[in-house]
Formats: C-alpha cells, structure tokens, sequence
C-alpha cells in the first residue's frame, strides 16, 4: 500500500510560525527516510494556528533539503491565481527537482472572507470559471494553445524535462467530474467531506477520460490519522485535534493547536461532544496495527491506488513519531 503525507504547518501551543515551517521541513526528511511516496504542503491564508500561506516557496525549501520524494502543493487555491503564473511556478520547481513535482488544484478560499478578499477581486466568479482556468494551466503545461490563440507563443520558462504531475483536489462530485473530464488524477479529502466519498471516487473512476500522460484513473484519499504505541495514548492526543477543530468552528481559536494539558482542562458542552463524535468518525486514532488494517479497508472501500495521511497533534514530536510507528508497522507487511 502506498502512502504519504499531507502537512497543514501546525503551530503548536507556546510555538511559533517559524518553527512550524522548521518542523514542516522535518516531516518531509523523516518521510522520505521512512519510505512515504509524497509529501505534500497545504496553503492556507491568515488561519489560526496553520504557518504556511505559500506552498510554491516551501517546495523550494523542502525539495532543495531532500533527494528522492515526491513534494508538491495540497493544493494550489488556482480561483486566486492566473494560471500561466501558477505554471511558471511550477515548471520552475520540476526543473529545479526533475521528476518530483505535484500541483494539487484545489477551489477553497483557504481563510476568512475578509483574506480571500485581500488575495483576489471577484472570488466567486473566479470559482465559476475554475474549469476553464485548469484548462488553460493544462494548455501551458502541454503547449497545447491553438495556433490562432494569444498564448500560442507564450511558454512558463523554464520548461522541465519532465512536467510537473498536475492533481484535481476536491470533495465533491463537480471536483471529481473536473478531473475525470480533464484525464488527471484526483485526491478525494476524506478527512474534511461530510459526503458519500466512495460515490464520487466511483464516478471519477466510471467518468474518466484518458488523456496527457494518464492512461487510467488514479485516486489518492486523504484521511486524518493519529497514532501511538497505544490507542489510549493516542485517543488522549486527539482531544488537542479535536479541540482545535472546536475553536476553528466558532471563531474562537487560539494562535496554535491546544496543548494535551488544556485539551484535558477544557469543559466540553453536550454540543461539542456530538461534533467531536463526528470529528472521530473521519478519523483514526489508534495503535499501529488498527491504524494500518483501517486504512487497508478504506483503500480497498476506496479502490484508491494511495492513501495520504494528515496528522494533527500537540508537539512535533507525537506528530514525527506517530508516521514513524505507521511506517514500521507498513514495513513488515
């Protein structure tokens, strides 16, 4: 079973946004020593407790410190962007590390109303018109502009020797038709879909038209995911996850993800208790051995070719150590 790794940049509590991107480069190392097949970096926008806002300068920095993972963006908030910026970007980074690079497309706005506004003028005009910008991204990616277009001439230098690996991201039947219609790979987020996921993969899959390079459909599903040497000890380092998610929800968060001790503190209302039971039902928290066997019957549940795991915890070190215990225990099967 392939899988890799999702970073959202967690600042931790008592922590600092610079130590959050410090600690995103070290998942990344650790991950290529420990077998994962990708690691990707998420972009979000002025969101409490979430460091990265640029995933396009991370890459640079975490492909330039390791060798042989494949990095890339989950995801590109493409309604911000004009796509031939998005793909000079990106041909930059695969020429800078041939044959590794991914670009997630994703149509979140990746913050408050108040950022998405500072970010780009007529942002839900910008998500109606979403299809024809992946097109036209595929357009300079492929030098695949008409002879009579404007952009027939125009190239994203530096042109790789190998393109960069575009993705549709998304939680939706209309993600997964983008991608089916458009021949890419599509990463369906289990872990944030309130939705019948195993419907919209199976569309994707029925839907899906061979084109570029991509000869089959292909389906990554991203799951949150908490492990330690015991489901106890694990169950104890999602409150903080959980907690966080509250916050998130009301507007009341923090700086950074709640400390174990808070998280044990806090006096949860009979309503916060119905949403973290909806928060564990998207998740898995557990030991090692149950944390591989769900993920195992998601991926089978899924007919997904990858799994893609985000994990949430409050130190570094439980989140470092909870892909560790998932890589041993994947190793000896």
């Amino acid at each position: 079973m392939k899988v890799s790794i999702l970073d959202q940049s967690p600042v931790v509590a008592n922590g600092t946004q610079t130590e959050a991107l410090q600690q995103s480069l070290r998942l990344a190392q650790a991950g290529e020593r420990w077998g994962y097949e990708r690691y990707w970096i998420a972009e979000h926008h002025d969101l409490k407790g979430l460091a990265c806002s640029n995933p396009d300068v991370m890459l640079s920095y975490i492909g330039a410190q390791t060798s042989t993972i494949r990095i890339g963006a989950g995801a590109v908030l493409l309604p911000h962007y004009k796509p031939y910026k998005v793909a000079e970007t990106y041909n930059m980074l695969a020429t800078l590390f041939s044959n590794r690079i991914d670009v997630g497309i994703g149509r979140a706005p990746g913050g408050s109303a108040e950022a998405t506004m500072a970010l780009s003028d007529n942002y839900l005009e910008q998500v109606r018109m979403l299809p024809d910008k992946v097109k036209e991204l595929l357009q300079f990616f492929d030098h695949g502009f008409p002879k009579d277009h404007m952009f027939s001439k125009v190239a994203p230098s530096p042109v790789p020797s190998v393109l960069p690996q575009p993705w549709i991201l998304g939680t939706s039947g209309k993600s997964a038709k983008m991608a089916a219609e458009n021949g890419l790979p599509y990463t369906f987020g289990h872990f944030m879909s309130e939705k019948d996921g195993k419907e919209i993969t199976q569309q994707y899959k029925q839907n899906f038209q061979a084109k570029r390079t991509l000869k089959n459909p292909q389906i990554i599903v991203t799951v949150s995911v908490i492990c330690a040497e015991t489901t106890e000890e694990a169950e104890q380092l999602a409150m903080s996850s959980y907690l966080w998610q509250l916050q998130q929800q009301t507007g009341k968060s923090t700086s950074g993800i709640p400390s174990m001790e808070e998280a044990r503190n806090y006096s949860f209302s009979d309503k916060e208790q119905e949403s973290i039971k909806a928060m564990k039902q998207k998740s898995i928290v557990a030991n090692p051995k149950e944390v591989v066997r769900t993920l195992k019957d998601l991926q089978k549940a899924y007919q997904a070719d990858e799994m893609m795991i985000v994990t949430i915890t409050p130190t570094y070190e439980a989140r470092l150590r909870s892909y560790e215990l998932i890589a041993n225990e994947l190793n000896k099967h």
